[in-house]
């Protein structure tokens, strides 16, 4: 893993709950760096995860939360603030999911806003909730989107899904300029298939997959001082 060094700071981490997915390696990589985790999920779930890395000697503090709810959102954020005297270092927005829709003509529109709704209305309400937190500490925003809704990308019969991660890429481009004065920085990562056991299951072992551990290495960078000539910027990982 990266040397990048988050001792004594705090970053917040959204969609950590469920064992086995991106959120697990990532949370691990940035406790082995030293970072206070604040980890946020909508069901309690979130505390085993918690306790788990407490158990490797991380500090990790759980929050439940409904992410599609902007009064839960903003508490939330008061309650991470109180808790980190004010500031963090960085948001890596991981919550969201994935579904295939069919074709246009055939699609559900509740199935498109339900896609709308966890991948890019959770990113939107954490960054707007957390920004005072991360202007504090000119710190780091981390968005995840899909090679899929890039220019050489494929989102056919899986428009819900394109239409949202396209607009968190709009998203981030967008807190990029409004936030270039206040230090803030956000960048998007935009993987191909990832490799977990969901994926495995639906195209075999031997497909071509991100492993969890490099976008983890991704992450690091973003949010470490590394990266802070780094704004407003996609990064693709196949």
């Amino acid at each position: 893993m990266s040397k990048a060094d988050f001792s004594e700071k705090t970053i917040v981490l959204t969609g950590v709950g469920r064992a086995g997915q991106v959120g697990e390696i990532v949370a691990r990589a940035l406790a082995d760096a030293g970072a206070r985790l604040a980890l946020i999920d909508r069901d309690d779930q979130v505390q085993a995860r918690a306790e788990e890395l407490a158990r490797t000697g991380a500090t990790a503090s759980p929050y439940v939360c409904d992410l599609t709810n902007p009064d839960d959102v903003a508490a939330t954020a008061k309650r991470v603030g109180a808790d980190s005297n004010g500031s963090i270092a960085a948001l890596v927005n991981l919550a969201g999911g994935f579904g295939m829709s069919g074709p246009v003509a055939d699609s559900d529109p509740a199935a498109m806003h339900r896609q709308i709704a966890i991948n890019l209305t959770t990113a939107y309400l954490a960054t707007r909730a957390f920004l005072p937190l991360l202007r504090a500490e000119k710190g780091a925003i981390v968005y995840f989107a899909s090679a899929s809704v890039l220019p050489d990308g494929s989102s056919k019969n899986m428009s819900g899904y394109a239409i949202s991660k396209a607009g968190v890429l709009a998203l981030m481009r967008s807190v990029a300029a409004e936030e270039a004065g206040s230090g803030v920085r956000a960048n998007a990562l935009a993987p191909t298939q990832i490799r977990t056991a969901q994926n495995e299951a639906a195209m075999g072992p031997d497909a071509a997959y991100v492993e969890r551990e490099a976008i983890a290495e991704a992450v690091l960078f973003l949010c470490s001082p590394a990266s802070r000539n780094v704004t407003g910027q996609t990064i693709k990982l196949q």
